[in-house]
């Protein structure tokens, strides 16, 4: 099971990265989607080159008994400096190139170090999971050791700190995304506090090579985990509310649509159901429907149904008490289109409209009300009433 934690981990960040890739494809040149892209990337590339076989492979390819650890080290320093660019993208402002300039430069210095202090240092034994503690206190090996971690603590402690104190400033889905990017970051921090008190034991005479080799990678992988939901939150949570209202609406106009059905059918009115689509999908597509039969009513609508039913709906009690002027409004349309679907239905010629100056002209529900006609048309006892009498008209055959 050596290195499961790390593969996983990477594992759950490359996922993240390919989540976003589409969107990196179309705005290729936006450089918030750039650096959500580059943590993702590089976390995820941390994980991998750490994990104990990864290191094995690296060290054994290039000949060089510990050369998985200064890559290791260097992808951690420049997933922390994209941690940074990502935090200044994301909350903007004036300064925003001149403030991610100077964190590029500082870890690019980082990363010059680190590889300075691996050529000018001596690691002939390889340590696949201790190197931390075992040469902490090799001249420039230790120095290297010590190089990284504090970059890395210096970095995912901004993070957190600027991540949780804006998300005071915030509500909603940015919020929650930037609460559990900050604890994230505080998890990672307890990556580089625990080999650095490893490391500094070490230097006291002292073996917590345990802190180096099973803290540390726990608290990196739960890190990687809030990361990539931190980062995901904001981007996929506004979806999923538009598609839990989609679904919510999709489902309200289901009356609608099912007194609309026949009609629908006959005139050939009703487009394709979409397979395999989104609830945003679904509703558009149950939505064009119900206009479509709408439109082609519209010359059955009775303006003196509409107003009697309004007055009526207007009013509870012997017209004393009120009642939400919106849901009368979809009460009296909801009983102008159940007549107007029988009216239709039962005429001795379908096709041919009563007379335009009998009827609405340039009138139909708005968008806006078509939940609350489908409610209406559910449970009033008006429509079912206007649905009676316009079977029992003259005009009709019922």
């Amino acid at each position: 099971m050596n290195g499961l934690i790390n593969y996983v981990s990477c594992g759950a960040l490359w996922l993240g990265l390919v989540v976003k890739a589409p969107d990196l494809v179309r705005h290729r040149h936006d450089p918030y989607l750039r650096a959500i892209c580059a943590v993702l990337g590089l976390a995820g590339v941390c994980f991998f080159l750490g994990a104990e076989p990864t290191v094995a492979a690296v060290n054994h390819l290039s000949g060089v008994p510990n050369l998985a650890a200064p890559l290791t080290y260097a992808s951690i320093t420049a997933y922390s400096a994209a941690s940074q660019v990502l935090i200044v993208y994301w909350r903007g402002g004036p300064r925003v190139h001149r403030v991610t300039r100077r964190w590029i430069v500082a870890y690019a210095f980082v990363l010059l170090g680190i590889a300075v202090t691996f050529a000018l240092g001596d690691a002939p034994v390889e340590r696949r999971t201790d190197l931390d503690t075992y040469y902490a206190r090799t001249p420039y090996i230790g120095e290297m050791i010590v190089l990284y971690l504090v970059g890395h603590l210096a970095a995912v402690s901004v993070t957190s700190v600027s991540a949780l104190r804006w998300a005071r400033e915030v509500r909603g889905w940015l919020r929650a995304g930037l609460v559990v990017l900050g604890c994230g970051a505080l998890c990672n921090a307890g990556y580089s506090v625990s080999k650095l008190a490893a490391v500094v034991a070490r230097w006291s005479g002292r073996d917590w090579s345990g802190l180096s080799t099973t803290v540390s990678p726990a608290s990196a992988g739960l890190a990687a985990l809030m990361t990539v939901v931190g980062i995901l939150i904001p981007l996929v949570g506004p979806r999923t509310t538009r598609w839990r209202r989609a679904r919510r609406d999709f489902a309200r106009l289901e009356p609608l649509e099912r007194e609309l059905d026949e009609f629908l059918t006959r005139r050939a009115l009703r487009l394709p159901r979409p397979r395999w689509s989104s609830p945003v999908t679904l509703l558009v597509w149950r939505q064009t429907s119900i206009h479509n039969a709408l439109g082609s009513l519209d010359a059955f609508f009775d303006p003196d149904l509409y107003e009697r039913t309004l007055e009526a709906a207007s009013l509870k009690t012997a017209g004393l008490e009120t009642i939400d002027p919106r849901r009368a409004e979809a009460t009296a349309w909801a009983a102008v289109i159940a007549a107007a679907v029988v009216e239709e239905r039962d005429r001795d010629s379908p096709l041919l409209a009563p007379a335009a100056t009998q009827r609405f002209q340039d009138r139909a529900p708005a968008p806006g009300t078509l939940a609350d006609i489908a409610d209406a048309l559910a449970a009033s006892p008006l429509v079912a009433a206007a649905r009676v009498r316009a079977g029992t008209t003259p005009t009709g055959t019922a």
